[in-house]
């Protein structure tokens, strides 16, 4: 068994390897990353339902299908970036303290 010092992490801080980040600035910059990508889901949506309209009236179909899948593939990894967040949630939900 090797025994290992630890020094409460200041040598990481000093050397730069961690940065300290505003808590506003790290917070702000979340919220806008995540407004951001559901109005890009939003917006892949809006144009799958119109590409569909334009089908219907003698559209191109490749046009639709494809902006059709693009609209399933963002919703596909919307869905998965929020089950990774829910897995990370509850993760350290269970750490002990």
């Amino acid at each position: 068994m090797v025994d290992m010092k630890i020094n409460g992490g200041a040598g990481l801080a000093q050397s730069n390897l961690i940065s300290k980040p505003e808590k506003a600035d790290a917070a702000g910059s979340f919220d806008a990353d995540l407004s951001e990508a559901i109005s890009k889901v939003s917006e892949a949506a809006k144009q799958a339902d119109s590409a569909v309209t334009e089908l219907s009236t003698n559209g191109d179909v490749s046009k639709a299908i494809i902006t059709m899948e693009k609209a399933d593939m963002t919703w596909q990894l919307m869905v998965e970036a929020r089950n990774k967040m829910l897995n990370a949630y509850e993760e350290v939900m269970r750490m002990q303290v």
